[in-house]
């Protein structure tokens, strides 16, 4: 009989045959429950489908369609030669080298392999929804590996492994820890279902796991049917990343293998957002951690890492929006180092290893000086010649002590304010409170290689996401799985009441069907070899005591099983079951209303922007005005807007816009800005050489006049003396309602309010009302007076990079020479390559914010 069903039987309250028959159930309940949860995670992503079609939501989400579109109309030769003259006028934009591409790579693959006879319109409105679905099983997978890893590590606290707290955990708290549990047997007879390590509850906190990421609202924001971002794909892709690496690091003999294939699930994750800094920079400093607390051996750190980062690094830079980012980049330089690090340590083995006469210590102080006198001047160079590039002013933002970044058009945006209790609460809900308890059991009795970086993943999601509310995103998944592994170890304790140590699990009832093969074969082998191993035991047996008999023996290994395997009391057991029960009967309110809540989410989330209801009324006002700019403009025609509905207006009008949402030329938003808050005749002797109409968001609430101060701030950052402080307060309303001059002169405020307001009457001879919304929320101007040499003038001065290049940018015309010398280039706190010093402008901002 194997060890396993020895400890089966003499811990669990069943006979065997009934032990597998309900070990059977247990898991097909579990797996159908995991179904569910895949179910769950797809409908309540679909509300939005079911209620207003299959329509793209949002801003952003209808470049990254058009972009889809583009793909699969031209492939993906022309896609990264595509230069898109129809945003950013007169300027363009490089689309194919400056665009995260793996989510429409995605959409036309399922377009090509699965689902040849659907829209690309309509995949794009259902891949979050899918890949939420996706994600769920990702995040399980991770949770899964990583709790599954603690039966196969010693030391199981992270209070082990660092120092001074070593001592006293391995000298006071393990041994009180022992002591209060031998006394609590004694007492009761009953550890009282004390974790043991050998049977951790890998399948139950991989299936909650799954049941909270399927409906949480941090991962619900960016995965609604429709809404076609970045961050939808980028979820998964993230976590199939995670899940290689804590594989990776839970199976020393496949470290090479398991590091490729993370670099490969690394190159997804690239090619899918901006977010890949993080995947890279937690991986880099995970694998320093492990190095630094020795929680594993050399040899599998070192292959793990290195094999992750060289296939991931030379995956990655073959995206073109990344290129050589990776070793140039400030943000990414920490895992290089890391990376750079290892290979000096791996030198110093060897060299110790062959010259091993030689002093270990000044072989490593040889190589250590030899890296430093090779790299310094390298860096030096490097630094000098502006070859690292800056860190960007949002990541510069989540380290900062304020909450604005001193870049005016990124503080405007709501998404990168720093997130509040409320906003944890509002999308995290009730998994909030439960994962701190999963993430101290990981801690405290559960810390391995593979299940500390869930350790660094907690603490790094949650320093970034307060930082910065949109980044509550990357709670989701561990937060789900510390939720998780707190559900599936209570669950385990109830269950080993009734199971014992032989719970069922995918593991042990492999190693059951191991066992019984393995004691096949022994019954099988010929009798000679039977009778040859007996004469060797007999020979071993009697050099060690030759007084020691069989029975002896029995009793001995039977002593040796752990002490835990006994049985423990029925009246115990039936309590533990008494107490679980309670539990589940209070958990339910709470499991039912994070349902509810997440529902109520689900339908907040999936109004898509563009269209609004109001009980059975709807307001389809801004599609409707990009229709009628699609229909009645010429295909030429080009559309000043905020930039906030560039995207729309390619998208859906398929008209040219001066700016859209992808940010990339501060300069040029802010001689838009400049262009929207000026005095109404000054802004017309610049719109008639860019434009050829203006669309304005109007009719209250979040309409282009409350956007309007930031418009000023940004502008006054580049054409300064717009403005008498940094912050342009002069430039909004007075208590009462009132504009102040400023505001009340604006091209903005004319065209918002014309013929609304008192007094306000646009001058028909520059700005010509020609379409106005039904419920008003969107107007629409001509401008008059269009000047058509400068049309002309951009349409031949494109500038290429070589001779017949596709990347062949715009130019302002010479008419606008004058406008454009008046302009200051923000100089962002972070371009120390650019020499440039605004320290005045900066400080008179942050002292106007207060």
């Amino acid at each position: 009989m194997s060890t396993s069903t020895n400890a089966f039987n003499k811990s669990s309250l069943l006979s065997s045959t009934a032990y597998f028959i309900l070990a059977g159930l247990y898991i097909v309940g579990f797996s159908q429950v995991l179904l569910n949860a895949c179910k769950d995670a797809f409908t309540i992503r679909m509300k939005a489908i079911e209620e207003y079609g299959r329509v793209i939501h949002e801003f952003d989400p209808y470049f990254n369609y058009r972009a889809a579109e583009y793909l699969w109309q031209h492939g993906s030769r022309k896609f990264f030669h595509w230069f898109d003259y129809q945003s950013w006028y007169p300027l363009g934009r490089p689309v194919g080298t400056t665009i995260y591409p793996g989510m429409q790579f995605t959409s036309m693959w399922i377009k090509m392999f699965i689902l040849p006879d659907w829209s690309i319109n309509d995949i794009c409105c259902l891949v979050p929804a899918w890949f939420g679905v996706f994600a769920t099983l990702a995040t399980a997978a991770v949770c899964y590996v990583a709790v599954d890893s603690i039966k196969s590590s010693e030391k199981k606290s992270i209070l082990q492994n660092l120092p001074v707290v070593s001592y006293l955990t391995e000298k006071l708290l393990i041994p009180s820890a022992g002591f209060v549990e031998q006394q609590l047997k004694n007492i009761t007879g009953s550890t009282w279902g004390l974790p043991t390590f050998k049977n951790p509850p890998a399948l139950e906190s991989a299936v909650f796991t799954a049941c909270i990421m399927s409906v949480v609202p941090a991962h619900l924001m960016r995965s609604i049917g429709g809404g076609y971002d970045n961050e939808s794909v980028a979820t998964t892709a993230m976590q199939l990343t995670f899940w290689f690496w804590v594989w990776t690091l839970a199976s020393p003999s496949y470290s090479i293998v398991l590091g490729t294939i993370t670099g490969f699930a690394y190159l997804y994750m690239v090619a899918a957002w901006g977010g890949y800094v993080f995947v890279i920079n937690l991986i880099g400093i995970h694998a320093l951690i492990l190095f630094l607390l020795r929680l594993m051996p050399w040899d599998h750190l070192y292959k793990s890492y290195t094999s992750f980062y060289l296939v991931g690094t030379l995956l990655a830079i073959q995206v073109p929006v990344v290129g050589w980012t990776p070793i140039k980049s400030l943000e990414q330089l920490g895992p290089l180092g890391v990376f750079l690090g290892f290979q000096g340590l791996q030198l110093m083995r060897i060299m110790e290893q062959k010259y091993k006469k030689v002093n270990k210590w000044k072989v490593r102080i040889s190589v250590v000086l030899g890296g430093i006198i090779v790299a310094m001047p390298v860096i030096y160079y490097l630094y000098a010649i502006g070859y690292f590039g800056p860190i960007s002013s949002r990541v510069r933002g989540l380290f900062v002590k304020h909450t604005k970044t001193g870049n005016p058009l990124v503080d405007s945006v709501a998404e990168h304010q720093a997130a509040s209790p409320q906003a944890y609460e509002q999308y995290l809900d009730v998994a909030a409170d439960i994962a701190p308890i999963g993430f101290g059991i990981i801690g405290l009795i559960g810390c391995t290689p593979a299940s500390s970086f869930l350790i660094t993943y907690g603490v790094a999601a949650y320093f970034f996401s307060h930082r910065m509310v949109r980044l509550i995103l990357l709670t989701a998944p561990i937060a789900s799985i510390c939720g998780g592994i707190t559900l599936g170890y209570g669950w385990a304790w109830a269950m080993s009441a009734i199971f014992g140590d032989a719970r069922p699990s995918v593991d042990f009832m492999f190693e059951e069907e191991e066992d019984e093969a393995t004691e096949t074969a022994e019954a099988e082998k010929p009798k000679t070899d039977k009778s040859k191993e007996k004469k060797k035991q007999k020979k071993n047996k009697s050099k060690k005591d030759t007084t020691r008999t069989v029975d002896e023996d029995d009793k001995s290994n039977s002593k040796s099983e752990p002490d835990n395997i006994s049985g423990d009391p029925i009246w115990t057991r039936l309590v533990r079951l008494l107490i679980a029960t309670w539990f589940i009967m209070e958990a339910v309110p709470a499991v039912d209303s994070f349902r509810d809540k997440a529902e109520q989410m689900s339908h907040a989330l999936s109004h898509p922007t563009i269209i609004m209801k109001h009980g059975d009324y709807v307001i389809d006002d801004y599609r409707q005005a990009y229709f009628w700019l699609r229909d009645n403009t010429p295909e030429d025609a080009r559309i000043m807007a905020w930039w906030d509905y560039g995207y729309q207006i390619t998208g859906i009008a398929n008209r040219t816009t001066i700016a859209d949402g992808n940010t990339w030329n501060h300069e040029h938003i802010a001689l838009l800005g400049r262009i929207l808050t000026s005095p109404l005749k000054d802004a017309h002797r610049i719109t008639r050489h860019l434009a050829d109409y203006v669309l304005v968001w109007a009719g209250g609430g979040g309409d282009d006049v409350a956007k309007s101060p930031h418009l000023r701030r940004i502008a006054n950052s580049v054409y300064r003396g717009l403005c008498r402080e940094p912050t342009c307060r002069d430039f909004g309303f007075y208590r009462q309602g009132e504009p102040t001059p400023s505001m009340e002169a604006s091209l903005l405020y004319n065209l918002h309010s014309h013929n609304i307001a008192d007094g306000v009457e646009a001058d028909r001879n520059r700005f010509k009302e020609v379409y106005m919304s039904k419920n008003g929320k969107v107007r629409i101007f001509k401008v008059m007076s269009v000047s058509k040499e400068s049309k002309e003038w951009v349409e031949k001065n494109r500038k290429c990079d070589a001779p017949g290049s596709w990347f062949c940018p715009g130019q302002y015309p010479p008419a606008l020479e004058k406008i454009l010398k008046e302009k200051q280039d923000f100089a962002q706190l972070e371009d120390f390559n650019r020499g440039a010093d605004d320290a005045e402008y900066q400080k008179q901002y942050f002292e106007n914010l207060k």
